[in-house]
């Protein structure tokens, strides 16, 4: 094999087996960034085939000697045990009765897996969340836990966050060289915004900076040592370079998420799309940005909506979107053609996906006591046709319809299978029930943002009465709310089944249904097929044809 056949092979195969990578986004937003002084992050969870039943942690007190035993979050295979704490703390989803948050996407990196670790990137979150007070206190459990156990996952970036600091953290395992990981986490400045989506994004940063960073003592040496970093020849150290360097996969598929909420949070600032295009030479778009104007939680919620819509790179058109401007593209992301040995490709991935299992908007406030001041908007399935529900941190039980359930069997009585109900029939008829979607999704979100506040006030002036009668009054609203979701969810499934029934656009109050509406496929989809078959679909008179002499 010659040398170009074997670089195209190697390409491939490294283009291939990335896009199979499971992929989440994550956007965070600091005090300043923030219209009220909240600190937010966001995470959808996002993962082929993957239903995750809403977490929920009571708090509780452990005997001396207990030990907790984990099992891998993706597989469910089991790793070992590991010591409990004394106390753990109530997490409701993926943020704890203190208000902190973590999430989390994939980067995968270098080839170090260590087989024999204990504690996995799922695991590790959880853990934390159950153990930890502040963002940063939660960071040194992460660093420790992994030292002390081996982290089992492959390069994970994290965010971290509770009501006065946000925080990403980049880790990779050590593989079998040694025992545990390597990490760096550094806080986003206050006023500036942040973003990951499966690639590292922490390039140099200052050890000596105890304020801004943490990091594990070797993150430097152990790069080192593995030959990943050369001070002589790369000059200041780089995480991302070194335990991730970037390919035209990472690029294509996480940085183009990353350019998609900087494009759209600061417009003046004018992000070139080349970097994520793939164009070499081209620098890394930054780890913060300043927005340009401070972000509530409708603006986190619109930014996790997105397929690219009003770019040059708009999913919504164009032959692959289909007749009805669908913007999903079924996988595998990578593909090729048959007949072509040589050339690899590669659908766009947005930040709204049909592969979604849940997501939230994590809003956290310090002016608030944490009973009310923790507030866990958390949304299933696809993010462009979900509903963002206020969950608090200190309910006392989980929302029924997000209890339990699987991916193995269909339960119309889970959220997750409800949403994905309207969600997959949607896509066969998309530009047209979107907008029915929409006007329902809208209608539910602007009530909880309108009444937040007024709700907020009410449970404040119960928690300066009887802490219990607030914490109760919250619990009943969260749980209440995302059944009265799940219920006008299932209605509304039913309503698109009739109006859509049988590919027509029907109005049952119209002659009782007798006359519904046919809308055809549109001018342009009509070109591509008379493109492809020439005369075939022509309706008139043909001679006929000619004998042959």
């Amino acid at each position: 094999m010659n040398l170009q056949k074997l670089s195209v092979l190697i390409i491939t195969v490294l283009f291939l087996s990335f896009v199979k990578s499971e992929s989440c986004t994550n956007l965070l937003v600091s005090k300043g960034a923030s219209v009220d002084g909240s600190t937010m992050i966001t995470y959808n969870a996002d993962a082929g085939g993957f239903m995750e039943p809403f977490y929920y942690m009571e708090a509780a007190d452990h005997a001396p000697g207990e030990m907790v035993d984990i099992y891998e979050w993706d597989s469910g295979k089991y790793l070992g045990k590991i010591k409990q704490v004394a106390h753990t703390y109530r997490v409701v989803g993926n943020m704890n009765e203190h208000q902190v948050s973590i999430g989390e996407t994939t980067y995968g990196g270098r080839e170090l897996h260590d087989s024999t670790a204990i504690v996995d990137y799922g695991s590790l979150m959880y853990i934390a969340l159950q153990r930890a007070k502040t963002a940063r206190e939660a960071i040194k459990i992460m660093g420790e836990l992994v030292a002390e156990y081996g982290y089992y996952s492959s390069g994970e970036s994290f965010s971290v966050a509770d009501p006065n600091e946000v925080w990403i953290l980049e880790m990779i395992s050590k593989g079998m060289e040694e025992k545990g990981a390597v990490w760096a986490a550094i806080r986003i400045p206050d006023g500036y915004i942040a973003a990951h989506a499966n690639q590292a994004r922490i390039q140099s940063f200052d050890m000596n900076d105890k304020e801004n960073v943490m990091c594990s003592p070797d993150v430097v040496t152990f790069a080192e040592r593995m030959k990943f970093y050369d001070k002589k020849i790369d000059g200041a150290f780089s995480f991302q370079k070194a335990y991730a360097p970037a390919d035209p996969g990472a690029l294509l598929y996480c940085e183009g998420r990353v350019w998609s909420i900087f494009n759209r949070a600061a417009p003046s600032q004018n992000f070139k799309s080349d970097y994520w295009r793939c164009v070499k030479g081209e620098e890394p778009y930054p780890l913060f940005i300043k927005p340009d104007k401070k972000l509530s939680v409708k603006d986190a919620i619109a930014l996790m909506r997105d397929h690219f819509e009003g770019t040059p790179y708009d999913m919504t058109t164009g032959v692959a979107a289909g007749p009805f401007g669908v913007p999903y593209r079924w996988k595998n992301l990578g593909w090729k053609i048959s007949t072509d040995t040589v050339n690899a490709y590669g659908w766009e991935r947005p930040i709204s996906t049909q592969q979604t299992a849940f997501a939230f908007v994590s809003q956290m406030r310090s002016f608030l006591p944490d009973e009310i001041g923790g507030c866990f908007w958390y949304g299933v399935d696809d993010t462009y046709s979900n509903v963002y529900i206020p969950l608090y941190c200190s309910i006392q039980r989980p929302p029924a319809p997000f209890v339990g359930g699987s991916i193995q069997k269909f339960d119309i009585t889970k959220g997750f299978w409800v949403f994905n109900l309207v969600a997959n029939l949607a896509y066969t008829k998309y530009s047209y029930m979107i907008k029915d979607i929409q006007v329902v999704q809208s209608e539910l979100e602007n009530k909880f943002h309108a009444t937040q506040e007024y709700f907020e006030k009410a449970a404040l002036d119960l928690y300066k009465i009887d802490k219990k009668l607030a914490v109760d009054f919250l619990t009943d609203y969260s749980c209440s709310q995302s059944q009265t979701t799940v219920d006008r969810w299932r209605q509304l499934w039913e309503e698109l089944v009739v109006k859509y029934n049988d590919g027509f656009i029907n109005d049952v109050n119209v002659d009782n249904g007798r006359h519904p509406k046919g809308v055809g496929y549109g001018d342009e989809f009509f070109k591509e097929v008379l493109k492809d078959t020439p005369g075939y679909y022509d309706v008139k008179w043909r001679d006929k044809p000619k004998k042959k002499k």
